[in-house]
């Protein structure tokens, strides 16, 4: 069976994002941010005491990873995903800033996907226990802010056709609910 994949490129526009489906294929390149529960807390608080973000995060996506070092001659180590639901806390302060894609590993509450709806959002999988074959997609890496967290630091990743899978869309279709009805007899 081939894949057929979509490639796209950050930032997202709000045309790419409802162009994305359910289960769809995906190669993404440019920049995403690095960024897992500390970040996300601290960009949270951030917004709430109305201050500025270290990055406009409108059109943007976050990877939730804190990427192992970089072994010479790379510019990442082991990049696997964590899971998501630790971040949903933040998450839809964060999507009312204009964030439009997440990428992660496992069930999003009901309270983020109505607020992925409600911003033109996408959530995307990365293939979990893989983590040294997606660090291979990584190009770049650059510690963008709050350097004292280590591994959940905020970094700015360049990535190039890095492999996910639309799992819940901007209108709320997810795959953890629909994807084993084709396999249900």
């Amino acid at each position: 069976m081939t894949i057929k994949y979509k490639k796209i490129t950050t930032p997202l526009s709000d045309e790419v994002v409802c162009s994305l489906k359910t289960g769809d294929s995906v190669l993404l390149s440019g920049e995403v941010y690095a960024l897992r529960d500390a970040g996300h807390k601290r960009m949270a608080e951030a917004i709430q005491a109305g201050k500025e973000l270290p990055i406009d995060l409108s059109g943007q996506v976050v990877y939730y990873v804190g990427p192992a070092p970089a072994p010479p001659g790379h510019a990442s180590g082991s990049a696997g995903p964590t899971s998501s639901y630790r971040m949903d806390a933040y998450t839809p302060t964060l999507l009312e800033r204009g964030l439009k894609g997440m990428i992660g590993k496992g069930l999003r509450s009901e309270e983020v996907i109505a607020s992925m709806k409600k911003n033109n959002a996408v959530y995307f999988a990365a293939t979990g226990g893989a983590a040294a074959l997606i660090a291979k997609r990584i190009k770049k890496v650059e510690l963008i802010a709050y350097e004292d967290l280590g591994a959940e630091a905020l970094q700015k990743m360049t990535v190039e056709d890095f492999p996910l899978t639309v799992v819940i869309d901007c209108e709320g279709n997810n795959l953890y609910e629909t994807g084993f009805l084709k396999y249900k007899k």
